[in-house]
C-alpha cells in the first residue's frame, strides 16, 4: 500500500513539475531551436505509432499504374515540393526553415518505407490527415482520396526520376494552355487557307 501511495506521489509530484515548467515560458518553442535527444526521441516515437494505429485498416489501391503515378506528379509540384525536393533541388527556403526537416523524397532510402504496404498506408493518411504542430498540412480537407494517393504513386516512384522526367510529370495541362494550343492550331489554318487562295488566284490570272 505504502509502495503505491508513493508512486502515485511520485507521478503527482512529476506532473506538477512539467506544469511548473510548462507555465513559466522557459521552453524555447522556436523551429530554430533543436529538442533535446530524449525529448525528439519521445515525440517520433509517439507520431510513428500514433500514425501506424491510425493507418492500420486503409485499403491501398494499385499505386503501379502509370496513370496513377503521373496524375499526382502536378500536385506533388504545386503542395509538396517546397518542403520535400525534388530532383536537382537540394534546398529550398521552406525545407531550410522547418523543424523538424521534411523527409527528402527525393532519396530512395527515405521513400524506401513507403513502398511497402503499411507505408503506403501511413503516406496517405499523413497527407490526408497532416501532422499537428509540424508543418504538415491535412490536405483531406481540399482534396479526393484519388487525388491523395495518387500523389502517394508518385512519391514512391521520386527517386528514380531525373529533373527531366520531373518537368515532363509534374506539368499542369490547364484551359489556358489547351485554348493556346487551339489558337495556334486555327492560326496555322488560317494561314494555310490563305496561301491556296493567293495561289488560286495566281493561278487564274496565269491562266486568263
Amino acid at each position: 500500500m505504502k509502495f503505491l501511495l508513493g508512486a502515485l506521489f511520485t507521478v503527482f509530484v512529476a506532473i506538477v513539475g512539467v506544469f511548473a515548467v510548462v507555465s513559466s515560458g522557459v521552453v524555447n518553442v522556436g523551429a530554430d531551436q533543436e529538442h533535446n535527444p530524449m525529448m525528439y526521441s519521445f515525440l517520433e516515437t509517439a507520431r510513428n505509432r500514433s500514425i501506424k494505429n491510425a493507418s492500420k485498416d486503409i485499403v491501398v489501391p494499385d499505386l503501379e499504374k502509370v496513370d496513377m503515378i503521373s496524375s499526382g506528379g502536378a500536385d506533388y509540384k504545386d503542395m509538396c515540393a517546397g518542403c520535400h525536393l525534388s530532383p536537382g533541388v537540394a534546398k529550398t527556403d521552406f525545407s531550410e526553415s522547418l523543424y523538424p526537416k521534411p523527409p527528402n523524397f527525393t532519396k530512395a532510402d527515405i521513400v524506401k518505407r513507403y513502398q511497402t504496404e503499411d507505408g503506403a498506408k501511413q503516406g496517405f493518411w499523413v497527407i490526408k490527415h497532416g501532422i499537428m504542430a509540424s508543418g504538415m498540412p491535412a490536405w483531406g480537407a481540399s482534396h479526393d482520396d484519388d487525388r491523395m494517393w495518387a500523389m502517394v504513386a508518385f512519391i514512391r516512384s521520386l527517386p528514380e526520376l531525373d529533373e527531366a522526367q520531373y518537368t515532363i510529370l509534374t506539368t499542369r495541362i490547364n484551359d489556358d494552355m489547351m485554348d493556346m494550343s487551339f489558337d495556334g492550331d486555327m492560326n496555322m489554318s488560317d494561314d494555310g487557307m490563305g496561301m491556296d487562295m493567293d495561289m488560286s488566284d495566281d493561278g487564274s490570272g496565269m491562266q486568263h
